[in-house]
């Protein structure tokens, strides 16, 4: 059986049978959803609207899951948040998380939708997620100019922010939940396990895309573990 805080590097569905049925209290998972990024080399403009240059690796193999994958989910996983459900040509339930992103103009769509098994409503998280404009919500105030140095550095053309997923967990996670991420991607969802204190498995089968997620998510999480400690970074 794989430890628990696990991070590893390949595809979820060949390790799907190690674990018993309800192995896990929740999946929350971004499963690519089409089929694009890694023909062209990027997600979205080549240049953003301020000039700054866009280019991501071509993933090896950026395909769709099939039914067996989410009847596998389904099997290890009490609860499943499936992200671009909508996507889909499978029967979810109707429970709804709709993330605003707050992204005004922007090419991308202005919100993203994911099944959520635990309810039977829509629920909505704002965010703002566009550029250099992130972390401020519409309840904060109307799209304005944030500190850029306090952005997340993309680097996958599908990534997420943390908050969003410590919003998920602070929601519908309880204490001693053990959380599963078939499709970690940028390790955003494994920075929230850890910064909110919930064990966890991610896979990533893009080679490229876990090196990155690894040394961001092992970068995140000693910064953390000195904030704990209360050691100054500067001073080091």
């Amino acid at each position: 059986m794989i430890e628990m805080n696990s991070f590893i590097c390949g595809d979820c569905m060949e390790y799907f049978p190690q674990f018993p049925d309800k192995h896990f209290d929740i999946a929350i998972v971004d499963p690519p959803y089409f089929s694009g990024p890694e023909k062209r080399n990027y997600y979205g403009r080549t240049v953003s609207p301020i000039g700054v240059q866009r280019h991501y690796k071509p993933s090896a193999e950026w395909s769709v899951p099939e039914k067996t994958y989410f009847d596998e989910l389904a099997r290890v996983s009490k609860h499943q948040i499936v992200w671009g459900c909508n996507y889909f040509d499978y029967h979810f339930g109707s429970g709804r998380i709709v993330w605003d992103k707050c992204n005004g103009e922007s090419s991308f769509s202005d919100c993203e939708i994911a099944y959520c098994s635990m309810h039977d409503s829509v629920r909505l998280f704002r965010y703002m997620w566009n550029g250099m404009f992130q972390g401020k919500s519409i309840a904060e105030g109307h799209i304005q100019q944030g500190n850029k140095k306090l952005n997340e550095k993309r680097i996958h053309p599908t990534q997420k922010p943390v908050a969003l997923y410590e919003w998920i967990l602070s929601r519908y996670a309880r204490k001693g939940d053990k959380i599963l991420d078939t499709h970690v991607g940028s390790a955003s969802s494994l920075i929230a396990c850890h910064n909110m204190g919930y064990e966890y498995i991610g896979f990533e089968k893009d080679e490229h895309y876990y090196n990155l997620a690894k040394e961001r998510l092992e970068r995140e999480t000693a910064q953390m573990s000195l904030f704990d400690l209360g050691i100054d970074r500067m001073t080091i």
